[in-house]
């Protein structure tokens, strides 16, 4: 699994993922989730560089050019609630990609020994049929990789695609770990982020990282298990 850290380089995307770090500038929803989907809209601008492309011949009000256009089929997927401003960002670049979508979330159960153990529940999926196509999974935060891990598997009841790219703003090293660990390292899958922070809380967020990424967009939530 090839692993692509857009921070290596300094640009723009600097300025998006210190807007998004900041406690001040978090408390305008509207901005967070734009600046959100910035990323998305620069992380895939990035990532079309790598796609396949075919000639094209255009007519014009004066003649005929000839434009090289992306020749691979795209399959955008979010996993809810987190992911969608980020894969809108994709979505206003790769416009005519089908698009599909996963429910997860944390859950908290008990191990053989007694002890917590985190784990991934997935309940709901609307895909497409993706054999042959280029998959982009979009999810803003990869703190453990493990919800990134099961829409992917998720995914993959749909076909096999010819190459996968996992997308996210913030990685840890124990998410890319566990991605390479799980996933066999497998050459047909690139992981891309915006950056990678250090560590990871006993709680599972990232640490400095920014925050849980769902309610800075869309406001807190309720789970039903504390009703």
């Amino acid at each position: 699994m090839k692993v692509i850290n857009l921070s290596e380089t300094n640009s723009v995307l600097n300025q998006y993922l210190r807007e998004i770090r900041d406690v001040d500038i978090q408390k305008d929803p509207m901005r967070f989730r734009r600046n959100i989907e910035r990323i998305g809209e620069f992380m895939a601008m990035e990532l079309s560089k790598t796609l396949a492309y075919t000639p094209t011949r255009v007519q014009t009000p004066l003649g005929v050019a000839e434009v090289n256009t992306i020749a691979e089929p795209l399959v955008l997927a979010t996993i809810l609630r987190a992911g969608l401003p980020l894969h809108q960002g994709f979505l206003n670049v790769f416009d005519r990609a089908e698009n599909a979508f996963l429910s997860a979330y944390r859950r908290v159960g008990r191990n053989v020994h007694g002890e917590d153990q985190l784990e991934i529940v997935a309940e709901y999926m609307a895909a497409p049929d993706i054999e042959g196509k280029t998959l982009i999974i979009a999810d803003p935060m990869l703190a453990t990789g493990m919800s990134m891990e099961v829409g992917y598997l998720a995914l993959l009841r749909h076909g096999t695609p010819k190459h996968t790219h996992l997308c996210c703003t913030i990685a840890t090293p124990q998410s890319i770990d566990y991605m390479r660990r799980e996933l066999n390292d497998r050459e047909d899958v690139t992981l891309w982020c915006a950056t990678i922070d250090p560590i990871l809380n006993e709680q599972k967020y990232i640490v400095p990282g920014l925050g849980d990424a769902g309610d800075l967009c869309y406001g807190t939530k309720i789970h039903l298990s504390d009703r």
